[in-house]
């Protein structure tokens, strides 16, 4: 890990761009299978910091994440990263197995500066990519699923099976990286990873947060239940009504309200195990 971004209780000017009048601090960080991973640090003092994985072909630079970071630094540091295979990260996307280390190395840079706690938030892709990442690997305070698929090869909609054609097909594959800038492997998965349903009882005693929009046109409303289902306590549901998808939906009071609910659930997390 490299970038010299300073601890939760100090801020700093940098040549990372403004989010909403912040400074993005750029980081440079790699997973453990040696992936390099573009991200950004918006410093936060209240010993929490939140980390926040996009969805597919979204990167951390678009005015969507962007706006969603400032807004959870109101309550929290923030880490944003670049999965692997999008934007300025390096490596290929796997569509939800090895990212799971991208976030890690997010998590555990969150630790090296200080932080006390972390939340995972993630949207769409990163929904799922969280979930796993807290069952599979843990270390973690929170978690927060947004408009997350609970199952693979969902292609019931429009949207999904444009979103397969962009994994699945050389065509596909073609067209989002020139389109989106997002790179996705053609080897395909070596074995199946579990769905995020099936790990999702896991992330118990982990507080965990599902929400998704009754208007979703990617996914509809069974996913998040079939997530919530699975899961442990303690686990809550937030069904939004008129929200659509991931990130260019998401509006800023349901931001503000994540944000709140991770600072609340991961305190008293921290506490109980303190």
């Amino acid at each position: 890990m490299n970038g010299r971004a300073q601890g939760p209780r100090a801020r700093r000017r940098g040549a990372g761009g403004t989010m909403e009048g912040m400074i993005d601090q750029p980081l440079t960080l790699y997973s453990m299978d040696g992936v390099r991973i573009d991200a950004g640090h918006l410093p936060g003092t209240d010993g929490l910091c939140v980390v926040l994985a996009h969805g597919f072909t979204g990167n951390r630079r678009l005015p969507a994440p962007r706006r969603i970071a400032a807004a959870l630094n109101r309550v929290a540091g923030v880490i944003s990263i670049d999965l692997r295979g999008h934007g300025r990260s390096g490596g290929l996307s796997t569509a939800g197995d090895r990212e799971i280390l991208d976030v890690d190395a997010a998590v555990r840079h969150a630790r090296h500066l200080g932080y006390e706690r972390v939340a995972l938030v993630g949207f769409s892709l990163g929904g799922m990519i969280v979930i796993r990442h807290a069952s599979l690997l843990g270390g973690v305070d929170a978690v927060v699923s947004v408009s997350a698929p609970a199952r693979w090869y969902f292609r019931d909609t429009k949207p999904m099976r444009r979103a397969h054609w962009a994994i699945e097909r050389r065509s596909g594959r073609l067209a989002v990286r020139l389109a989106r800038r997002t790179r996705v492997t053609a080897r395909g998965w070596l074995r199946e990873p579990e769905p995020p349903y099936a790990v999702a009882g896991r992330i118990s005693p982990v507080p965990f947060l599902v929400v998704h929009g009754d208007s979703d046109p990617f996914l509809p409303v069974e996913h998040a239940e079939q997530l919530y289902d699975a899961a442990g306590d303690p686990r809550e549901l937030w069904i939004e009504p008129g929200y659509g998808h991931a990130e260019g939906a998401v509006t800023p009071a349901l931001i503000g309200r994540i944000g709140d609910w991770a600072a609340a659930r991961s305190r008293e997390n921290h506490r109980s195990r303190s």
